[in-house]
């Protein structure tokens, strides 16, 4: 490989100034704004984790590279003025080849109170296209060849996605503009239902609409990602038979470890891998814990990762952590209705969730440099082998990838 090009030198927006252009605020540190959490290893095991992350393709699935206030209650303001920085420091420490970076999600109120309407996503995906431009280290990745040829120049491939498709919503062209955008992965819904069909949060799941099936059979027209992580079961499911193509669950858990809306029941996971699927591992904070990890760190993520792995099998598993450079835990509370969903199942039989216990952030997950290091740490020292480490870690994403994308 390409000797790596990678530098701290550029910051977001630094071909303007501060002040007169745009509204500075003090950014959280993308490297040491939490002490850092290393998973321990021996020399020898050590030396193999630094040689796999030279080695095998690493790609993330789901995460929010951006940079947010160091005093967090200070983020909506920031929001509103619409120049959301690029973490460059943190990806250029981390080991990843492609990062799927969903923007600002429910949170992108830039105009509006409620966000996610259609010329505040277009604004998100252009100013953060425009800053991308003016260096090249972050690359944007349109296609497969991107990717690989980000990672042999030692750049970081950019994929633009967005967690639901409330934006478009009932214009079945507004994929293609988006497409045009460059974005390549869509969640049919967020946490609400929309006009293709139900989220998560959502009392009574109706499945997938008519309207539903016309998007996702757009996006395969397309060549664009079908993403279920935040939609209710049925729709899910609804949308697993609908897509001619693979779908993903970027950022997701087990429910049978942690009985939440949040994570999938087993035959939500089973269907996706059926289909060709990858399903990939969510670690924003509070998410998937499990009974006997009820303290949200790498070993509770990684107790949901084998769990699926035992159930679907190592060709369907990646890593999704959808994690962040700032508080995530106080965006999280800042914004608890966008976030906020039916903690438990609302069937009346469901079980409720054990009690947990509240952290400030996921130890050994904290962001996306963090991640990309200790996840490979970790498999190594639960000594999986080298081709397994290599699937999960970017070759089962990029497989997926090379039959969707056209």
């Amino acid at each position: 490989m390409a000797t790596s090009r990678r530098t701290d030198e550029y910051r977001s927006f630094q071909y303007l100034h501060a002040g007169s252009d745009y509204q500075p605020y003090d950014l959280a540190s993308e490297l040491d704004r939490v002490p850092a959490t290393v998973v321990e290893l021996t020399d020898a095991e050590t030396e193999r984790a630094n040689r796999l992350t030279s080695e095998i393709l690493m790609i993330s699935m789901h995460d929010h590279p951006n940079r947010f206030p160091d005093n967090i209650s200070q983020t909506p303001r920031y929001i509103k003025d619409g120049h959301i920085a690029t973490a460059y420091e943190g990806l250029a420490h981390s080991s990843w080849h492609c990062v799927f970076d969903n923007l600002l999600d429910g949170i992108c109120t830039i105009e509006s109170s409620s966000g996610w309407k259609w010329t505040e996503v277009l604004h998100d995906i252009g100013m953060r296209l425009c800053d991308i431009a003016h260096q090249d280290f972050v690359v944007p990745a349109t296609s497969v060849a991107d990717i690989l040829g980000s990672r042999e120049r030692g750049a970081i491939a950019w994929v633009a996605s967005l967690e639901g498709a409330a934006p478009i919503e009932n214009e079945l062209d507004r994929l293609d503009i988006l497409y045009g955008f460059g974005v390549r992965s869509i969640g049919v819904t967020y946490n609400e239902a929309n006009q293709l069909g139900s989220g998560l949060r959502e009392r009574n799941d109706a499945g997938l609409t008519n309207f539903g099936r016309r998007a996702i059979r757009r996006m395969n027209q397309l060549g664009m990602l079908v993403d279920c992580s935040h939609c209710g079961d049925q729709t899910t499911l609804d949308a697993i038979a609908a897509s001619e193509m693979p779908i993903v669950l970027s950022h997701i858990g087990a429910r049978a470890l942690w009985n939440t809306n949040r994570m999938a029941p087993d035959d939500v996971l089973k269907a996706c891998a059926e289909k060709g699927g990858v399903i990939g591992v969510e670690a924003a904070p509070h998410t998937t814990l499990t009974e006997q990890h009820s303290s949200h760190d790498i070993e509770s993520v990684m107790e949901h990762f084998e769990y699926i792995v035992d159930l679907v099998g190592i060709d369907h598993v990646g890593f999704g952590a959808d994690t962040t450079y700032g508080d995530h835990v106080g965006i999280h509370q800042l914004y608890s209705a966008e976030f906020t969903f039916e903690e438990m199942d609302t069937t009346p039989e469901a079980d409720t969730p054990p009690n947990f216990e509240p952290v400030d952030y996921v130890r050994g997950l904290e962001n996306p440099t963090e991640s990309s290091h200790n996840i490979v740490r970790w498999l190594v020292k639960h000594e999986y082998g080298d081709d397994q480490i290599e699937k999960v870690m970017g070759a089962n994403a990029l497989r997926v990838l090379d039959e969707v994308w056209r």
